[in-house]
C-alpha cells in the first residue's frame, strides 16, 4: 500500500527526546534509501553540545557500524578538531541524509551523492536534532549539508569561513567536508586543504570558547 503524503511528512509520533528520535529513525521509510543502506545512521553527541557538525551522508564504515564519522573522513575530522582546540565531546555530529547511498562495484560500494529530494525528505530528522541539541553553532561540511541546512544551493568556495545567519539565534558556518581532503591527488594538496579546514575550525573554536 502506498504511503500517504501526510505519513511521508510525519513518519510517526513526535519524539520527546533525542534518544527517542534516534529510536524512531531506525524505522525511517521517508525515501527509498532505506532499501540501499544497511541501517539508519543517526547523529551522535549530547543535547546541549556547543556546535553541531553536519556532513552529507554516512559512508561505508558508518553504514556498517551505525555511527557517524568513524571512517577515513571521520578520522580526518577528529584530527582537525583536536588541532583546532575543539573537543569532540563539545560537538554533535550528524549527516543531512541518514542512509548510505551507493552502488555496488565488485566487492566495493561506491558513494553516490544524494539528490535534492532525498536531502529534503531527511531534513525532518535534521530539524529534530537541531531542536533537541540546540547548538550555538551549526557547521555544514560540504555542499549537500549546506543545502540541507540553508535550503538553497551554496557555493563552498564563496561562503566558507564566514558566519551566516541561520535560525533561532544559531550561528551558521560552511566549510569543506573532510572527504574533500582525502580526494586530493597528492600529499601537498591534501596538507594544504587540511590546514584550510583547521583554520576554519579554529574560527568555530574561538566562538565556542569566547561566548
Amino acid at each position: 500500500m502506498e504511503r500517504s503524503k501526510e505519513s511521508l511528512r510525519n513518519p510517526g509520533p513526535p519524539a520527546i527526546s533525542l534518544q527517542q528520535a534516534r529510536a524512531l529513525a531506525k524505522g525511517c521509510r521517508r525515501c527509498p534509501l532505506w532499501k540501499v543502506g544497511t541501517q539508519t545512521v543517526f547523529g551522535e553527541g549530547a543535547a546541549g553540545a556547543a556546535a553541531m557538525f553536519v556532513g552529507e551522508q554516512p559512508g561505508d564504515q558508518e553504514d556498517l557500524t551505525g555511527k557517524p564519522f568513524v571512517g577515513p573522513a571521520g578520522k580526518v575530522l577528529d584530527r582537525a578538531l583536536e588541532e583546532a582546540g575543539i573537543a569532540r565531546r563539545e560537538t554533535y555530529v550528524t549527516n543531512a541524509v541518514k542512509h548510505f547511498k551507493h552502488v555496488p562495484r565488485g566487492k566495493k560500494r561506491l558513494h553516490q551523492k544524494p539528490d535534492a529530494g532525498e536531502i529534503e525528505r531527511c531534513r525532518w530528522w535534521l530539524e529534530l536534532e537541531l531542536g533537541f541539541v540546540q547548538p550555538r553553532i551549526v557547521a555544514a561540511l560540504g555542499a549537500s549539508a549546506a543545502r540541507a541546512l540553508f535550503r538553497r544551493n551554496v557555493t563552498i568556495g564563496r561562503e566558507r569561513g564566514r558566519w551566516l545567519p541561520f535560525q533561532d539565534g544559531i550561528a551558521g558556518f560552511v566549510t569543506v567536508h573532510p572527504s574533500f581532503i582525502l580526494r586530493q591527488r597528492d600529499g601537498a594538496s591534501r596538507e594544504r586543504e587540511y590546514q584550510g579546514l583547521v583554520r576554519d575550525l579554529r574560527l568555530i573554536a574561538e566562538r565556542i570558547h569566547g561566548d
